[in-house]
């Protein structure tokens, strides 16, 4: 492991995931990431656990998820002394990391100019619903609705049969991946920092992140001038090799062999119907596309034949690319997910194993340095004393409630 942000500071004011997200990848990679949480509340994606969508008295995965590494400093940044503790911090760190909007950051003087006004060379990020311009500037928002229903992206993975659009893949999705590039923004802008001496402001947007995602298709759907491109459906692919099949015993695994041609003999081999290979219907690319419905059938065909089980050794040495489509507990177990460590074993604060996805990055060959979340206000007393304050001063601060 390679702690390539070793020494650099995060002073976080963000709740929730997609922000955290981006300072919880830093942990990884060697950043020192002060958590600010007021002192009663603190964040409330800590509170999902009473409301039930997290096991009661398990591991609260959805907080661990964004704030592993970090510690955990309580701060009623709303009170002038701490406010005062906030900008001690800030005149000593790298990186000021927010996703709070326009008005509560000039409320609470941490907006651009106040916090700059302590420390001239910090590196200012802001993450947001739908961007920092525009009349929705001050709206909020979460990846369900920015980044996976306004970028079109639900739109175009439904189908219409359906009747209705598909909700995300999964708790977090576009934060998650909203998160890990805010992350390397912050990389860069520390880069053009220590080159030029420059501390710029880094902005991102889950409807920027949305639109990124899905820039092929909102490209392809503007020059062809159509509310989005021809959606396919498996019985009736554009290319039947690059589709998904049912097996044997209901599970299903995906092909991807783009070059069809290459592939194809290939295919039909391992499928045990080598016949299909000079069929006059399927003889060519071209000639697949035309009657891809027919081809896809007879590829189906073959696949239900077999378990998945069976197929993952029949289709283990062949050239094209292929994959089961796993359930998210298999990926646990997934023989290259545990080879490469791409997924952690941890232990809560409580002592509760769990297992926490690493940054989808390495450094020398080597997964990051994961560690749990902090519990509540946990550092906030090494944290304090650390700018200088004695444990007397501390206490004062605890008394008047500026602090945790």
């Amino acid at each position: 492991m390679v702690d390539v942000m070793s020494g650099i500071r995060v002073v976080e004011v963000a709740a929730w995931t997609y922000v955290p997200i981006a300072g919880g990848v830093l942990t990884e990679w060697g950043a020192d990431v002060l958590k600010i949480e007021h002192p009663e509340t603190g964040d409330p994606q800590r509170g999902l656990v009473s409301s039930g969508l997290v096991p009661m008295g398990g591991v609260n995965h959805m907080f661990e998820l964004p704030n592993r590494g970090k510690r955990s400093i309580g701060l009623d940044l709303k009170s002038p002394k701490g406010h005062e503790v906030l900008m001690k911090l800030v005149a000593e760190a790298d990186v000021f990391l927010t996703n709070f909007r326009p008005a509560a950051r000039a409320k609470l003087g941490i907006d651009v100019e106040d916090v700059r006004a302590h420390n001239a060379d910090i590196v200012y990020v802001r993450g947001s619903a739908a961007g920092q311009q525009g009349p929705e500037a001050e709206l909020g928002g979460y990846d369900m609705s920015s980044f996976w229903s306004r970028s079109g992206a639900s739109h175009n993975v439904s189908p219409e049969s359906l009747g209705y659009p598909v909700n995300m893949p999964g708790p977090a999705y576009g934060d998650v991946l909203g998160g890990l590039t805010l992350a390397g923004a912050i990389s860069s802008a520390l880069f053009h920092r220590e080159r030029t001496g420059e501390a710029v402001t880094v902005d991102g947007s889950l409807l920027a992140m949305g639109a990124w995602a899905m820039g092929p298709t909102i490209a392809g759907a503007h020059a062809m001038g159509v509310d989005s491109p021809v959606k396919q459906t498996p019985d009736n692919p554009a290319n039947p090799l690059v589709n998904t099949y049912r097996t044997a015993d209901d599970r299903f695994l995906s092909i991807v062999m783009l070059e069809s041609d290459r592939f194809w003999p290939e295919l039909t081999t391992v499928l045990g119907r080598p016949e299909l290979r000079d069929d006059p219907r399927f003889d060519s690319h071209a000639k697949r596309a035309e009657n891809r419905a027919e081809c896809a059938a007879e590829i189906a065909a073959g696949f239900a034949r077999k378990t998945l089980a069976e197929w993952k050794t029949a289709l283990k040495d062949i050239n094209g690319a292929w994959a089961p489509v796993q359930l998210p507990r298999e990926v646990v177990e997934d023989p290259q997910a545990t080879a490469n460590q791409y997924v952690a074993d941890l232990t809560d604060a409580s002592g509760n194993a769990f297992k926490l996805v690493s940054a989808p990055v390495q450094f020398n060959e080597r997964p990051g340095n994961v560690r749990r979340a902090p519990e509540h206000g946990e550092h906030t007393d090494d944290v304090l004393m650390e700018t200088g304050l004695s444990m007397e001063e501390v206490l004062a601060l605890k008394v008047e409630g500026a602090v945790l």
